[in-house]
């Protein structure tokens, strides 16, 4: 995964992550919102991308509450299996504004916390969810 899409939360390139593949497998339901996911690309399914979970199952979402790729008055509800997501850099990010509600089936992991090297130790951060 690389790209200015997860700015700030992650940095371009050289971000290392700890995925954690297990509990979405054992408990869907344990999926939430600001869960940062890692996603197979529903554009290019030979890309694995980093984003938010922004809506579950039945929530209605504002489509783009940037305005930039649609207007911020446009909402849609994501249907049963899909997930909608974006990148936390909205300016540079392709995400469901482009592509709509993603399957849950295409989620690969969640981030568990990011890991950065620093000189001879690792630092451990975590979470990686934004509460509200």
């Amino acid at each position: 995964m690389s790209g200015p899409s997860m700015l700030p939360t992650l940095a371009a390139s050289g971000e290392v992550v700890v995925e954690d593949r297990l509990s979405l497998r054992l408990n869907p339901a344990s999926l939430a919102r600001g869960d940062l996911i890692v996603v197979r690309s529903p554009i290019d399914p030979t890309a694995i991308v980093c984003k938010r979970v922004i809506g579950l199952p039945g929530d209605v979402v504002c489509v783009d509450p940037t305005g930039l790729k649609a207007p911020s008055t446009e909402h849609v509800l994501v249907p049963k299996g899909h997930v909608w997501i974006c990148g936390d850099n909205m300016t540079h990010s392709r995400d469901s504004r482009d592509y709509g509600p993603v399957p849950i089936a295409l989620i690969r992991s969640k981030l568990f916390a990011r890991v950065l090297p620093l000189k001879d130790r690792i630092i451990f951060r975590n979470p990686m969810r934004v509460l509200d």
